[in-house]
């Protein structure tokens, strides 16, 4: 019972470092609009054209800040990630980014209009001056621009019809923007261009962001490979589009990985040095091997079954707290629901969870998710009651399973307990809602959803 003995830190518990997270954040914050003040923002705004440049000298900084913000959250560092949850910082993530993006436009707008007015042109030949005569001005349109590609490829509607690898490579490019829009910050910023003290700390301002991004999602990743030699063990076909791969190394216990939990993964061989991807630990981590489990669903993920024993990884985490940790019923009862191949981390949390466990796989067919036999041993083995609901929600027959109603009847007392979730998003997303409705409080819903 690896994970019962060695819990990590509960999410929700705010621990002092998550006030001092949250404070150099927010003191940051406070010294940015402290810049624009100093500089006049409000007392030099008189005209209509003073309020409108002063309007995008603020969402200018802003934005920058939320830019560098949005590098921090995807840093990987272990300690903030384990104080908020992978989960949490991907959705403050979502939002920053949109934030950001709407900024960087009020910016764009509010500082053409100023301009104009005070140049008395009109809005075109007012872009051509910009253009033409501000230092990197172009540079900071293109960053601006691919930040934009980078917001829009986040919707819902286009991330599920991009495939993954063009995804991550669109999302990638969000540092070029960054940095174009670095170039431009400083020359033009009226809070900067006298240099000294305002200068001096958005220079450690954008250091620090690198600094961090460097060494947590870059170095910790590569060290942490040649100290453990992570390697591909053996390849399993566990069902018809369905494979496991064990991973082996030295010193995996020094990981700190928990049943529940995920990695991105990096195979180094010469078809996919290149891609990362996350996967849910697919067995509980004994301190000698790793396993994960994937469906094929994408070009990355049918491919997997070619990898060849030696080859070499590298994987940033653990990651996530859908771990036996963020249990909160006083009861100490548990349901694990996992959708499809969101069995996985369900599959391992059933190896180390103590106490009253009922597990429901929900799946469109039998042998969706490849580990059937596993699940019905490990139950059998440990005397926890397993369902196993076949069918397709589009189908009438199956309408009906998993609503509040199937849920009470399926586990009487599922109000009563912590309820461990993993799925497809939208099918976590509703059976989120009917395990409400079905009376499970907010603090004992936990949710892992199969997407990044």
């Amino acid at each position: 019972m690896q994970d019962e003995k060695r819990k990590p830190p509960e999410l929700g518990v705010l621990s002092p470092w998550a006030w001092l997270v949250s404070l150099v954040l927010g003191l940051n914050l406070a010294v940015v609009v402290w810049l624009w003040l100093r500089d006049g923002g409000i007392t030099k705004a008189h005209t209509s054209a003073d309020i409108f440049t002063s309007g995008g000298r603020i969402t200018g900084l802003l934005a920058a800040y939320s830019a560098l913000l949005q590098v921090v959250l995807i840093a990987r560092i272990p300690w903030v990630e384990r104080l908020t949850g992978f989960d949490r910082l991907t959705v403050w993530h979502s939002r920053n980014g949109k934030a950001c993006i709407l900024l960087l436009l009020a910016h764009v707008v509010l500082i053409t209009v100023g301009y104009a007015e005070t140049d008395k042109v009109g809005i075109g030949p007012e872009i051509s001056s910009l253009l033409n005569g501000y230092p990197h001005i172009v540079a900071a349109t293109i960053g601006t621009g691919i930040m934009l590609l980078v917001v829009v490829s986040s919707l819902v509607i286009v991330r599920r019809r991009l495939r993954h690898e063009a995804w991550y490579a669109v999302h990638l490019s969000v540092y070029a923007g960054i940095v174009l829009g670095y170039l431009h910050e400083v020359p033009t910023g009226n809070e900067f261009t006298t240099g000294g003290a305002p200068q001096i700390y958005w220079y450690a301002l954008n250091a620090a962001t690198l600094a961090a991004l460097v060494a947590f999602r870059v170095l910790r990743p590569l060290v942490r490979a040649a100290i453990h030699d992570l390697r591909v063990d053996r390849v399993v076909t566990e069902g018809p589009g369905v494979t496991s791969v064990y991973l082996s190394g030295r010193r995996l216990h020094r990981l700190g990985a928990h049943a529940g939990q995920f990695f991105v993964w990096r195979f180094l061989d010469r078809k996919r040095v290149w891609q990362a991807h996350p996967f849910s630990l697919s067995a509980a981590p004994d301190g000698r091997q790793l396993r994960i489990t994937v469906k094929a669903s994408g070009d990355f993920s049918r491919r997997i079954a070619d990898l060849r024993p030696g080859t070499r990884v590298v994987a940033e985490g653990p990651l996530g707290t859908f771990t036996t940790a963020r249990r909160r019923a006083p009861s100490g009862k548990v349901l694990l629901v996992g959708g499809g191949i969101g069995i996985t981390p369900i599959r391992a949390l059933m190896e180390t969870m103590a106490g009253d466990i009922v597990i429901v796989h929900r799946v469109v067919q039998a042998g969706d998710a490849g580990l059937e036999n596993e699940l019905r041993d490990l139950a059998t083995a440990r005397g926890l009651p397993l369902h196993v609901l076949v069918g397709d929600h589009r189908d009438g027959a199956a309408a009906d399973l998993l609503t509040p109603d199937h849920l009470r009847t399926l586990v009487p007392d599922v109000a009563e307990r912590d309820v461990y979730l993993c799925g497809p998003p939208a099918m976590a997303e509703a059976v989120g809602r009917n395990l409400r409705r079905a009376g499970v409080p907010r603090r004992c819903l936990h949710t892992e959803r199969f997407a990044l």
